[in-house]
């Protein structure tokens, strides 16, 4: 399976684009689009609402099921990711997720707690830290690989779990 998650795009509607033209059988976007909910764009895709989408009809949270996994979706706002990622994980936990994507931060990362994967895919438009605009590519079979590419698809890092 593979499954593209972005974040923190602002308006910019042209690499929202770009992304979803790659291959991939699901596509999440972590909120912050500051796009409607109605956008084409958002058709095949999962999107929730981050502190700076007007748009109040984005849901505050998605529940996913692709195949035998369960992703929980939010914006990470509700969940004060800046300063832990514990909110979220309990919130992950609370769902039966085996998955949880974020976004609001504007940093890329991804680590395995409790069997749960977390992913922040970054910010596709305004990147912090020093890091360039990025968004992610997970591929899960027998192991889990999380690639973080920039804007012009180039691999930025790379994370795999057995």
């Amino acid at each position: 399976m593979k499954i593209i998650v972005m974040s923190d795009s602002h308006g910019d509607r042209e690499t929202i684009e770009k992304i979803t033209a790659l291959q991939a059988d699901a596509y999440f976007h972590c909120g912050d689009s500051e796009l409607t909910s109605t956008d084409d764009l958002f058709k095949e895709m999962y999107v929730v609402r981050g502190n700076c989408d007007m748009d109040s009809t984005f849901p505050e949270e998605v529940v996913a099921e692709l195949g035998d996994q369960k992703v929980l979706m939010v914006h990470g706002h509700r969940h004060n990711v800046k300063s832990s990622l514990m909110s979220v994980l309990y919130a992950a936990q609370e769902k039966s997720a085996n998955m949880v994507f974020f976004g609001h931060s504007h940093l890329y990362g991804a680590e395995i707690k409790e069997g749960i994967l977390i992913v922040n895919p970054g910010s596709t438009l305004l990147p912090r830290g020093g890091n360039p605009a990025t968004y992610a590519i997970i591929d899960y079979a027998e192991k889990i690989t999380v690639t973080f590419k920039n804007m012009e698809d180039e691999v930025i890092d790379q994370v795999e779990f057995n």
